[in-house]
Protein backbone atom coordinates (compact mmCIF):
# COMPACT_ATOMS: atom_id res chain seq x y z
CA UNK A 1 0.00 0.00 0.00
CA UNK A 2 1.44 3.37 -0.89
CA UNK A 3 2.73 5.30 2.06
CA UNK A 4 0.35 8.75 3.26
CA UNK A 5 1.79 12.32 2.46
CA UNK A 6 0.91 13.03 5.65
CA UNK A 7 1.69 12.27 9.20
CA UNK A 8 -1.13 13.01 11.34
CA UNK A 9 -4.73 13.38 9.41
CA UNK A 10 -6.15 16.66 10.45
CA UNK A 11 -7.69 17.78 7.46
CA UNK A 12 -11.40 15.76 6.94
CA UNK A 13 -9.95 14.74 3.19
CA UNK A 14 -6.98 13.02 5.12
CA UNK A 15 -9.05 11.54 7.27
CA UNK A 16 -10.88 9.99 4.93
CA UNK A 17 -8.06 8.67 3.29
CA UNK A 18 -6.76 7.23 6.47
CA UNK A 19 -10.24 5.44 7.12
CA UNK A 20 -10.12 4.33 3.55
CA UNK A 21 -6.72 3.40 4.17
CA UNK A 22 -7.88 1.34 7.28
CA UNK A 23 -11.06 -0.45 5.62
CA UNK A 24 -8.76 -1.76 2.31
CA UNK A 25 -5.90 -3.21 4.35
CA UNK A 26 -8.92 -4.81 6.28
CA UNK A 27 -10.67 -6.33 3.07
CA UNK A 28 -6.90 -7.68 1.86
CA UNK A 29 -5.64 -9.42 4.48
CA UNK A 30 -9.15 -10.86 5.07
CA UNK A 31 -8.96 -12.29 1.70
CA UNK A 32 -5.50 -13.54 2.22
CA UNK A 33 -6.30 -15.15 5.18
CA UNK A 34 -9.81 -15.29 6.40
CA UNK A 35 -11.87 -12.70 8.88
CA UNK A 36 -10.95 -15.13 11.87
CA UNK A 37 -7.24 -14.65 11.79
CA UNK A 38 -6.87 -11.25 11.16
CA UNK A 39 -5.89 -8.77 13.65
CA UNK A 40 -6.28 -5.13 15.10
CA UNK A 41 -2.32 -5.23 15.35
CA UNK A 42 -1.87 -6.75 11.32
CA UNK A 43 -4.33 -4.41 10.24
CA UNK A 44 -2.37 -1.05 11.72
CA UNK A 45 0.86 -2.82 10.27
CA UNK A 46 -0.79 -3.28 6.49
CA UNK A 47 -1.12 1.10 6.86
CA UNK A 48 1.58 1.63 8.65
CA UNK A 49 0.50 3.43 12.07
CA UNK A 50 0.03 2.25 15.19
CA UNK A 51 -3.20 0.55 16.89
CA UNK A 52 -4.11 3.59 18.51
CA UNK A 53 -4.10 5.72 15.64
CA UNK A 54 -6.69 2.91 14.12
CA UNK A 55 -8.79 3.33 17.14
CA UNK A 56 -9.48 6.49 16.28
CA UNK A 57 -11.23 5.49 13.33
CA UNK A 58 -12.77 2.52 14.33
CA UNK A 59 -13.45 1.38 18.09
CA UNK A 60 -12.47 -2.46 17.41
CA UNK A 61 -11.33 -4.66 14.79
CA UNK A 62 -15.18 -5.48 15.00
CA UNK A 63 -16.01 -2.45 14.16
CA UNK A 64 -14.11 -2.36 10.73
CA UNK A 65 -15.03 -5.58 9.74
CA UNK A 66 -18.99 -4.94 10.56
CA UNK A 67 -18.47 -2.07 8.08
CA UNK A 68 -16.85 -3.63 5.08
CA UNK A 69 -19.85 -6.65 5.94
CA UNK A 70 -22.52 -3.47 5.05
CA UNK A 71 -20.49 -2.90 1.96
CA UNK A 72 -20.60 -6.17 0.92
CA UNK A 73 -24.47 -6.63 1.52
CA UNK A 74 -24.43 -3.77 -0.42
CA UNK A 75 -22.53 -4.73 -3.31
CA UNK A 76 -24.43 -7.81 -3.33
CA UNK A 77 -27.85 -6.61 -3.40
CA UNK A 78 -26.63 -4.08 -6.55
CA UNK A 79 -25.60 -7.43 -8.34
CA UNK A 80 -28.70 -9.28 -7.59
CA UNK A 81 -30.40 -6.31 -8.67
CA UNK A 82 -28.71 -6.13 -12.13
CA UNK A 83 -29.19 -9.69 -13.02
CA UNK A 84 -32.55 -9.86 -12.46
CA UNK A 85 -33.02 -7.21 -14.03
CA UNK A 86 -31.63 -8.73 -16.78
CA UNK A 87 -33.81 -11.59 -17.08
CA UNK A 88 -31.44 -14.09 -14.94
CA UNK A 89 -33.04 -16.91 -12.75
CA UNK A 90 -33.82 -15.98 -9.50
CA UNK A 91 -32.27 -18.90 -7.49
CA UNK A 92 -29.21 -19.17 -9.89
CA UNK A 93 -28.97 -15.07 -9.12
CA UNK A 94 -28.67 -15.17 -5.18
CA UNK A 95 -26.62 -18.78 -5.25
CA UNK A 96 -24.15 -17.51 -7.82
CA UNK A 97 -23.45 -13.67 -6.96
CA UNK A 98 -23.04 -15.37 -3.03
CA UNK A 99 -20.78 -17.71 -4.63
CA UNK A 100 -18.77 -15.02 -5.94
CA UNK A 101 -17.78 -13.14 -3.18
CA UNK A 102 -16.31 -15.64 -0.91
CA UNK A 103 -15.44 -12.65 1.67
CA UNK A 104 -19.05 -11.50 2.06
CA UNK A 105 -20.19 -15.25 3.16
CA UNK A 106 -16.87 -15.26 5.49
CA UNK A 107 -18.24 -11.76 6.73
CA UNK A 108 -21.69 -13.62 7.33
CA UNK A 109 -20.61 -16.65 9.00
CA UNK A 110 -19.01 -14.45 11.65
CA UNK A 111 -21.32 -11.37 12.23
CA UNK A 112 -23.33 -12.83 14.73
CA UNK A 113 -20.79 -14.82 16.48
CA UNK A 114 -18.66 -12.16 16.60
CA UNK A 115 -18.69 -8.69 14.62
CA UNK A 116 -21.69 -7.83 16.58
CA UNK A 117 -20.16 -8.48 20.12
CA UNK A 118 -17.59 -6.10 20.73
CA UNK A 119 -18.98 -2.36 18.82
CA UNK A 120 -20.28 0.46 20.02
CA UNK A 121 -24.20 1.31 20.08
CA UNK A 122 -24.31 3.10 16.81
CA UNK A 123 -22.04 1.06 15.06
CA UNK A 124 -24.47 -1.85 15.42
CA UNK A 125 -27.33 0.09 14.75
CA UNK A 126 -25.86 1.36 11.70
CA UNK A 127 -25.02 -2.09 10.26
CA UNK A 128 -28.78 -3.34 11.09
CA UNK A 129 -30.09 -0.49 9.05
CA UNK A 130 -28.17 -1.47 6.00
CA UNK A 131 -29.15 -4.74 6.34
CA UNK A 132 -32.40 -4.38 6.48
CA UNK A 133 -32.53 -2.04 3.77
CA UNK A 134 -30.54 -4.39 1.52
CA UNK A 135 -33.08 -7.30 2.63
CA UNK A 136 -35.57 -4.90 1.64
CA UNK A 137 -34.50 -3.99 -1.64
CA UNK A 138 -33.07 -7.72 -3.03
CA UNK A 139 -36.64 -8.67 -1.65
CA UNK A 140 -38.42 -6.17 -4.24
CA UNK A 141 -35.78 -7.54 -6.83
CA UNK A 142 -36.95 -10.97 -6.29
CA UNK A 143 -40.81 -9.83 -5.83
CA UNK A 144 -40.34 -8.30 -9.37
CA UNK A 145 -38.92 -11.37 -11.03
CA UNK A 146 -40.74 -14.35 -9.32
CA UNK A 147 -44.61 -13.32 -9.41
CA UNK A 148 -45.45 -16.48 -8.21
CA UNK A 149 -43.72 -15.13 -4.62
CA UNK A 150 -45.38 -11.97 -2.43
CA UNK A 151 -43.56 -9.51 -1.28
CA UNK A 152 -42.91 -10.86 2.23
CA UNK A 153 -42.28 -14.38 0.46
CA UNK A 154 -39.65 -12.76 -1.36
CA UNK A 155 -38.09 -11.11 1.47
CA UNK A 156 -37.99 -14.05 3.42
CA UNK A 157 -35.85 -16.13 0.64
CA UNK A 158 -33.46 -12.71 0.28
CA UNK A 159 -33.29 -13.44 4.07
CA UNK A 160 -32.58 -16.64 3.86
CA UNK A 161 -29.75 -16.95 1.11
CA UNK A 162 -27.56 -15.04 3.45
CA UNK A 163 -28.52 -17.51 6.69
CA UNK A 164 -27.62 -20.36 4.60
CA UNK A 165 -25.15 -18.93 3.24
CA UNK A 166 -23.62 -17.96 6.38
CA UNK A 167 -23.75 -21.71 7.70
CA UNK A 168 -22.73 -23.23 4.66
CA UNK A 169 -19.88 -21.34 3.55
CA UNK A 170 -17.59 -22.74 6.92
CA UNK A 171 -18.08 -26.19 5.81
CA UNK A 172 -17.59 -25.96 2.54
CA UNK A 173 -14.35 -24.54 3.00
CA UNK A 174 -13.09 -26.45 6.22
CA UNK A 175 -9.86 -25.29 7.32
CA UNK A 176 -6.74 -27.42 6.66
CA UNK A 177 -7.03 -30.04 9.46
CA UNK A 178 -10.45 -31.37 7.77
CA UNK A 179 -9.01 -31.40 4.54
CA UNK A 180 -7.08 -33.75 5.65
CA UNK A 181 -9.18 -35.52 7.65
CA UNK A 182 -11.17 -36.18 4.36
CA UNK A 183 -8.39 -36.93 2.27
CA UNK A 184 -7.82 -39.86 4.74
CA UNK A 185 -10.96 -40.78 5.67
CA UNK A 186 -13.46 -40.39 2.30
CA UNK A 187 -16.30 -41.49 4.07
CA UNK A 188 -16.45 -38.78 5.87
CA UNK A 189 -16.06 -36.09 3.14
CA UNK A 190 -19.56 -35.83 2.61
CA UNK A 191 -19.44 -33.29 5.60
CA UNK A 192 -17.92 -30.98 3.02
CA UNK A 193 -20.94 -29.88 1.43
CA UNK A 194 -20.26 -27.80 -2.16
CA UNK A 195 -21.10 -24.59 -1.67
CA UNK A 196 -23.09 -23.62 -5.19
CA UNK A 197 -24.93 -26.62 -5.62
CA UNK A 198 -26.39 -27.49 -2.23
CA UNK A 199 -27.44 -23.39 -1.85
CA UNK A 200 -29.31 -23.68 -5.29
CA UNK A 201 -31.24 -26.51 -3.76
CA UNK A 202 -32.00 -25.22 -0.49
CA UNK A 203 -33.32 -22.02 -2.04
CA UNK A 204 -35.21 -23.92 -4.62
CA UNK A 205 -36.61 -25.69 -1.98
CA UNK A 206 -37.52 -22.59 0.31
CA UNK A 207 -38.97 -20.93 -2.79
CA UNK A 208 -40.82 -23.85 -3.65
CA UNK A 209 -42.74 -24.24 0.13
CA UNK A 210 -43.06 -21.03 0.76
CA UNK A 211 -46.24 -20.30 -0.79
CA UNK A 212 -47.86 -23.36 0.83
CA UNK A 213 -47.27 -21.32 4.12
CA UNK A 214 -49.82 -18.96 3.05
Amino acid sequence: MAESTFVRARRPEHKQQRRDAILVAARDLAVESGVRNVSLGSVAAAVGIAKSNVVRYFGTREEIYLELAAECWQEWADEVARRLGSGDDVIDTLAETLAERPLFCDLLGHTSTTLEHNVSVSAAAEFKRTVLGVITEVGAAVAAARPDLTDVESRDLAAMASGVASMLYPAANPPPTLVEVYAQNPDLAAACLPFTPTLKRALAALAAGLPTLR
